[in-house]
């Protein structure tokens, strides 16, 4: 589960805000860079949506599943 410091939440805010590319990694999975386009709560769990970049697919991950978030310099 990726846990995030303040610092690190106001990177992934500002990702958002600037459309800026960020790194993900799951369970299980290969790293993922995508384009966050929201934060926000479903239930009691934050929920990332995203787009990737190349196809523009949407997607919304859970930051409960996830390992690692990364902002792409």
């Amino acid at each position: 589960m990726a846990t995030l410091s303040p610092d690190q939440y106001d990177r992934l805010e500002r990702a958002i805000a600037d459309g800026r590319r960020i790194a993900v990694t799951r369970r299980g999975s290969s790293e993922l860079v995508v384009v966050p386009r929201a934060l926000r709560i479903a239930g009691s769990r934050e929920v990332l949506d995203v787009t990737h970049p190349t196809t523009g697919e949407r997607l919304s991950l859970y930051m409960d599943e996830l390992d690692a978030v990364e902002v792409v310099r």
